[in-house]
């Protein structure tokens, strides 16, 4: 049997609210971050005044262009640590914000894929050959869910 696969991307689409762009404001390390997308730049940058700038930043589209600067010093641990920052992110939205709870847990066993050519990493580049991590960390989190 084919798995049902649902994709993502747009938040003003069916399933955007698994997108870090989604309007969906957490609170974490004492403070409140407008979007996931906002934290999880902003930590490239932790312990300097660029990771404030970016928690502040209008837009997470901003805040992901600000993320992405190479002007800016990223963290020497990034590569090793960038997943479990984005999971910390998106389990945060999942746990402070029931309707997207629910959205997650009403997808059941269906494959969730963020589905872009803009990101072969956390996306699927558009046609499936992209690793589309957000969506793997997505039904992660959906799995340990369903098991508490």
């Amino acid at each position: 049997m084919e798995q049902n696969v649902i994709k993502f991307y747009e938040t003003d689409k069916p399933y955007g609210c698994f997108s870090n762009f989604s309007k969906h404001a957490i609170h974490m390390q004492g403070k409140i971050w407008p979007t996931s997308e906002h934290y999880f730049q902003a930590k490239k940058f932790e312990g300097t005044e660029h990771e404030e700038q970016i928690r502040l930043a209008p837009t997470p589209m901003e805040a992901a262009r600000m993320g992405r600067e190479r002007s800016r010093p990223l963290r020497y641990d990034w590569e090793h640590i960038k997943l479990d920052i984005m999971y910390e992110a998106v389990m945060a939205k999942i746990q402070q914000h029931k309707a997207v709870r629910d959205i997650l847990l009403s997808t059941d066993k269906q494959l969730l894929v963020e589905h872009t050519k803009n990101d072969a990493y956390w996306g699927d580049n558009g046609d499936g050959t992209g690793e589309n991590m957000l969506g793997k960390i997505l039904m992660q989190i959906r799995g340990e869910i369903e098991s508490n």
